[in-house]
């Protein structure tokens, strides 16, 4: 009777795919193998999402998809601020739009060799221009996405844009000053931990090591909590704004 109610109502505390992750990362290869099959048809979907087709399990995408995913496995760290989901997904995305880009080199390649074919042009240029597109898709969605994940983690912090734009340096060495204590941050694991554990801004630890005040910090510290989420994440596109602002 006790072994019935114990099946009735005990609770089985189910793990986390990022704890799962984390087993792997460590040496379980059993359940690195049933990860990548349970997770098979996220990666189709996500392929097929990016390759704007059906995909067959022959096809080289899928093979692409696979990898990308393991490389996924191997490189998250959870206190970078983003699901180990959002990461493989920006992965295999990033992996197909390399992979189909050298596929378009080697085609232009083929195409150029027979420059005096008029149709042979034709092909070249209306290839050339839907890839173009594509790129330009592609591009538009993960930009969107990143922002959509982006929102999202700030508001685990308490910030919206809007404090952002309000709150910002309105200065230029200003901003740089921030930015630069935001890298520092970064670098420290140990206070990257911290911050995405605590969603507080270790002022002290930070003060000891910028060469601004401690005012200073406080004043920004939402501008320097959002550049470092991004400095910290797999922010492609975000990181762009930031780069160059910072002198060599």
């Amino acid at each position: 009777m006790k072994s019935m109610f114990s099946i009735l109502f005990s609770l089985k505390k189910e793990r986390t795919i990022e704890q799962q992750v984390s087993e792997i990362q460590q040496g379980n290869q059993t359940l690195h193998n049933q990860l990548i099959q349970q997770y098979k048809p996220f990666i189709i979907k996500t392929v097929s999402n990016v390759c704007k087709r059906f995909i067959r399990e022959e096809d080289d995408e899928l093979s692409i998809g696979l990898i990308a995913f393991n490389e996924a496995i191997e490189k998250y760290a959870p206190h970078k601020g983003s699901s180990f989901i959002s990461f493989a997904e920006l992965l295999i995305k990033r992996r197909l739009i390399d992979y189909i880009r050298k596929e378009a080199r080697v085609r232009e390649v083929i195409l150029h060799t027979d420059e005096d074919d008029e149709n042979a042009v034709q092909t070249y240029l209306d290839t050339k221009l839907s890839i173009d597109e594509f790129y330009k898709q592609i591009e538009q969605e993960q930009r969107r996405e990143e922002i959509i994940h982006y929102q999202q983690v700030l508001k685990e912090f308490g910030i919206h844009f809007h404090d952002l734009v309000e709150q910002s340096p309105k200065h230029k060495d200003a901003r740089i000053n921030a930015i630069k204590v935001a890298k520092l941050l970064v670098e420290d694991e140990k206070l990257l931990k911290l911050l995405f554990q605590k969603k507080q801004l270790p002022i002290k630890q930070l003060q000891n090591m910028a060469e601004v005040s401690r005012k200073t910090i406080e004043r920004n510290r939402k501008y320097i909590i959002a550049v470092a989420i991004i400095l910290a994440g797999d922010y492609v596109y975000l990181k762009d704004y930031i780069k160059g602002v910072l002198p060599s």
